[in-house]
């Protein structure tokens, strides 16, 4: 049994990890730290499995506790964004795998010390990138990789729900739509995904632009839509969208070239190749079975890895890179300028 520690529970994600920890038999949350006692002790609550009494994992005061326990082997982040780096640095110098949900950090330059201190001390690292495991993304990345689609030309993705319109950040996870706590607001929590896969995809960016909005205004300056402009390295124009006030969201990436498409439509895969793969013509969408398989989650991918299974995981910098070009898409929006992207 591998012992894990959860370091804050205060994301909105963490009772679904907390779920997927309670379904495994080769790990155990034994330690549980959160800046806010009560919260600390409601997910400890949450982590003692129904069928085996006696099993809440202890609460610390402290969690420089947790990392000079030597049966810790890792921990899971689910802190606010603005105390990522104070608890990620000394977990990386005690040589614990981390899990530390997605933005790595409020900017750039605080995702990259972390980076450098996790890539410094050669412990594991994942993140909450689990877009990358849908099969329809997996086969673009694929077929983009083999030329496909010929000179990738542009790209369009897109990540939005309805948070705004049904208050999810109204009470528990009210710090969510507070920039100065999380970093970003909808654009940046939600688009980060799709900012993901499309730097997954097509590589690093040269320059951004962005527009914000306050939608609905349920959440006074925080942001809770907008659309940015990508210019790529490799030429291709692309635009991100991500939105807490749609209804929903049926068309969440399409990439275009000289030699073919392909887009996801309400949930399939289509793609027309014209000279490498002529099979593939457009007219209806991919079967399930022309797809590769599904990957776990990534929070699975994790546990699976601190077990000592091979999973692909998310290269820190990678994750550090995503804040710094998200950094600069709100710079753009700021300031209604063109925006360059360094690192």
């Amino acid at each position: 049994m591998t012992e894990l520690a959860l370091i804050g529970g205060a994301h909105i994600h963490t009772p679904g990890f907390i779920n997927m920890l309670l379904k495994r038999k080769d790990v155990a949350v034994t330690k549980v730290w959160d800046p806010d006692a009560a919260r600390a002790k409601k997910r400890a609550e949450a982590l003692a499995p129904a069928a085996t009494p006696g099993t809440t994992p202890e609460v610390v005061a402290d969690f420089a506790a947790i990392y000079a326990n030597p049966a810790i082997k890792g921990v899971i982040v689910c802190t606010e964004t603005n105390l990522h780096e104070k608890v990620v640095i000394p977990a990386a110098a005690a040589e614990k795998h981390l899990f530390v949900e997605k933005p790595l950090g409020m900017t750039g330059r605080d995702s990259k010390a972390m980076a450098d201190a996790i890539s410094k001390a050669g412990v594991m690292f994942q993140t909450g990138y689990f877009r990358r495991g849908e099969p329809a993304l997996l086969m673009l990345k694929d077929l983009v990789a083999k030329g496909a689609f010929g000179k990738i030309t542009r790209a369009r993705a897109s990540n939005c729900h309805s948070g705004a319109l049904g208050g999810w950040f109204d009470t528990d996870w009210r710090w969510m739509a507070d920039p100065k706590i999380a970093g970003c607001g909808a654009f940046g929590d939600l688009g980060t995904h799709v900012l993901d896969i499309l730097i997954w995809i097509l590589g690093p960016v040269s320059s951004v632009n962005a527009m914000l909005d306050k939608g609905t205004g349920r959440y006074g300056d925080c942001d809770e839509l907008g659309e940015g402009l990508l210019r790529f390295a490799n030429g291709t124009v692309g635009t991100l969208a991500a939105s807490w006030d749609d209804m929903t969201d049926p068309m969440p990436l399409f990439i275009s070239g000289t030699e073919g498409y392909g887009y996801v439509q309400n949930g399939k895969l289509h793609v027309k190749s014209t000279v490498k793969f002529p099979q593939f013509d457009g007219t209806s969408p991919l079967r399930d079975s022309d797809l590769p398989k599904a990957l776990p989650h990534a929070f699975e991918l994790f546990l699976d890895a601190v077990t000592g299974k091979a999973v692909p995981l998310v290269d820190v910098h990678d994750a550090a890179y995503r804040v710094t070009v998200m950094e600069a898409l709100y710079k753009a929006a700021a300031s209604g300028t063109l925006v360059p992207v360094s690192g």
